[in-house]
C-alpha cells in the first residue's frame, strides 16, 4: 500500500507536468515510452516471453511511428509529408510481418496468426488509441483537454471502487473479474459524470471558457463506459492468459496496460465526442 500511494504521489504530479505544462512534443515523447512499455507488457502475456523479446522491437517501432504520424498530421506547423512518411512506413512494417509470417512457416522461429494478430493490436490499434490524447493536448486550450479522458476514467475507476465496496451485491462479470459489481458499475458511471461536472468548474476558473454542461456530463457517461468495458477487456486477457499484473514498471499499480486500460478505450471516444459534438 505504501508503494502504491508513493507511485501516486510522485506520478500523478509529473504526469500532469508533462500534458498539461510542458509543450505538446512531450506529451508525444510519453505516449511513445508508454506505447514501447505497452507492446511488450501485451506480447509478454499473449505470446511469452521468447517471442515478447523477439517481437517487441517491431511492435514498439510501430508504436513510435503511430504516434509520430498522429503528432505530425495534427501539427498546423509540421509538414504533412513526414506523417504521410509515417503511414507508409507502418504500411510496409505490416506487409513485411506476413511476409515473415509466410517465409518462416514451419521453421525454427514461426509466426503465428495469434502473433500477428498480437503484434498489430500492440503497435497499431493501442498507440492509435493513446494518441487521442495527443490530439487533444494539440486543441485550443490542450492543457486542459488532455485531461477529459483521464478524468472521466480515473474518477468511474475510484467510483467505482468505493461504490462496489458499500453497496456491492450483484457480480458484473465473475469470470472476467470476481470483484466488480453491478452497483460498482452504476456508482462509476455515476462518478465519470459528477467528476466532468467538477472538472468543469476548475477548467472554467483557469480558462475563463464555459463548457457545456450537458456536454460534460455525456463526455463523463461515454468515458465512463468506456473505462469499464477497457478495464473488463484487459482483465480478460490476463484472465485467459493466467497473470495478475501485465508488469511491474509501476509498484502497487501493475504495468503500462494496467494502469491504463481504461484509458486505451476511453480516449478514443471522448476524442470522438469532443470533434463532432457540439453543445
Amino acid at each position: 500500500m505504501k508503494q502504491r500511494i508513493l507511485v501516486a504521489v510522485v506520478g500523478i504530479p509529473l504526469l500532469l507536468f508533462v500534458l498539461v505544462v510542458a509543450p505538446d512534443w512531450a506529451t508525444m515523447a510519453l505516449l511513445c515510452g508508454l506505447s514501447i512499455i505497452g507492446a511488450h507488457e501485451l506480447l509478454s502475456a499473449v505470446c511469452g516471453s521468447e517471442n515478447a523479446k523477439r517481437w517487441s522491437g517491431i511492435a514498439g517501432t510501430m508504436g513510435v511511428f503511430t504516434v509520430v504520424s498522429v503528432y505530425w498530421a495534427d501539427n498546423r506547423y509540421a509538414d504533412t509529408a513526414v506523417a504521410g512518411l509515417g503511414v507508409f512506413f507502418l504500411a510496409a512494417m505490416v506487409v513485411l510481418l506476413f511476409v515473415y509470417a509466410v517465409v518462416e512457416y514451419g521453421g525454427a522461429h514461426p509466426l503465428s496468426f495469434l502473433d500477428i494478430c498480437t503484434v498489430l493490436v500492440a503497435g497499431l490499434v493501442i498507440p492509435m488509441a493513446l494518441s487521442c490524447l495527443l490530439r487533444l493536448r494539440m486543441l485550443p486550450y490542450g492543457g486542459g483537454m488532455v485531461l477529459i479522458p483521464l478524468v472521466a476514467a480515473f474518477c468511474s475507476d475510484s467510483a467505482a471502487l468505493f461504490a462496489g465496496m458499500a453497496f456491492g451485491k450483484h457480480k458484473l462479470a465473475p469470470r472476467v473479474s470476481p470483484k466488480k459489481t453491478v452497483e460498482g458499475a452504476v456508482g462509476g458511471l455515476l462518478g465519470g459524470m459528477l467528476g466532468m461536472v467538477i472538472f468543469r468548474v476548475i477548467f472554467h476558473l483557469v480558462t475563463l471558457q464555459q463548457l457545456h454542461i450537458g456536454w460534460c456530463v455525456l463526455i463523463g457517461l461515454v468515458g465512463a463506459v468506456m473505462g469499464q468495458l477497457g478495464d473488463l477487456s484487459f482483465s480478460l486477457v490476463k484472465r485467459q492468459y493466467g497473470i495478475k499484473d501485465y508488469g511491474r514498471l509501476l509498484p502497487g499499480h501493475g504495468g503500462v496496460l494496467d494502469r491504463f486500460d481504461s484509458v486505451v478505450f476511453a480516449a478514443p471516444a471522448v476524442w470522438l465526442i469532443v470533434s463532432y459534438v457540439t453543445l
